[in-house]
């Protein structure tokens, strides 16, 4: 504090003076647990010092008191009739952990608790979906849950062949390796990457939920792995081998002669990663016809009709019958 009583909540903080309300937060996070009395016992620097970093967060983070603190210095608070704490008073001893008394602090100034979770205490984790933890408070010896879940969101290639990732959590970089013939909703624990509980050293483990993006030809069910295979109509009367896609590159198929609308040719080993192999490619064929016959096609098909020696709705009409 200078001679004149003025505190510079912006130096205290250790931020621009033109900070945004997330920097400010993200400041008074670190420094709150920087000088927390639970880190920094019998340490009454340390507490003092919390304390002036506590009411500067106050002022900053109330855009009605940081406009006046701003407009009139020293003298805001009798500028709107407000004042800051002048050090937060705090008895350490009610609250059973740092988080508990974190989560009341902002809540007392306003802001909302970190997380989005009542009780808890959330952190940034710097990738999309965010995490959400489990650090719900409570009185002393209330039990806490450290764990902390994230959302990724994968593509069908990568949860087909494997890949990795490196995650933001906590200031610190994760590497995550995710294997092969991963599903939707499958859920990968990283044991102790979750919440961290100040003064203990305990830590939690970071749980990360997968979600498999659509892909415009392969779809899975199960453990079997489906596509739609287009077949002329020549292919599905006459048969004969075929070009097909599958997830290893293009292979040969046998289509049998009269091949049913609905069937699935089924190629062994050609599928999904299992824990021991892998799984089988279903392909259902489905007429293709031209987007433009030609006069040949044309010609051919009339031909055809003109042969054609059974109605092909004969049984179904009779069947339909009520």
């Amino acid at each position: 504090m200078s001679a004149n009583g003025y505190r510079d909540y912006f130096s205290v903080l250790g931020v621009e003076r033109g900070a945004d309300a997330d920097a400010i937060k993200r400041a008074f996070r670190k420094l709150a647990r920087q000088y927390h009395p639970d880190v920094n016992p019998d340490d009454a620097g340390a507490e003092a010092k919390f304390k002036e970093v506590s009411e500067a967060y106050e002022v900053l983070s109330d855009p009605d008191k940081r406009r006046r603190y701003e407009q009139f210095g020293q003298y805001w608070s009798q500028a709107g009739g407000g004042s800051a704490s002048g050090g937060v008073d705090v008895d350490f001893g009610r609250y059973g952990n740092f988080d508990d008394f974190i989560n009341d602090l902002l809540g007392r100034f306003g802001g909302p608790s970190p997380g989005g979770a009542p009780g808890g205490f959330g952190f940034s984790s710097g990738f999309p979906g965010g995490f959400a933890g489990g650090m719900p408070g409570g009185g002393r010896g209330a039990p806490i849950n450290l764990d902390a879940e994230a959302s990724i969101s994968l593509s069908f290639a990568d949860a087909f062949r494997g890949s990795e990732r490196t995650l933001a959590v906590n200031d610190e970089r994760v590497q995550v390796r995710i294997p092969p013939g991963v599903k939707h909703g499958s859920r990968l624990r990283l044991k102790g990457k979750g919440n961290l509980q100040p003064g203990t050293g305990r830590r939690g483990d970071l749980y990360l939920n997968l979600q498999l993006q659509e892909h415009p030809v392969w779809k899975l069910d199960g453990d079997q792995l489906r596509a739609e295979l287009p077949l002329s109509l020549d292919e599905l009367a006459l048969g004969g081998e075929v070009r097909v896609a599958t997830p290893d590159g293009e292979a040969s198929v046998q289509v049998p002669p009269g091949m049913t609308l609905g069937r699935s040719l089924r190629l062994k080993g050609k599928g999904w990663p299992l824990k021991d192999g892998r799984g089988d490619l279903l392909l259902t064929p489905v007429l293709k016809l031209p987007d433009a016959l030609s006069a040949e096609e044309r010609q051919l098909l009339e031909q055809l009709r003109a042969a054609r020696s059974a109605d092909p709705r004969a049984g179904w009409i009779q069947a339909a019958r009520l």
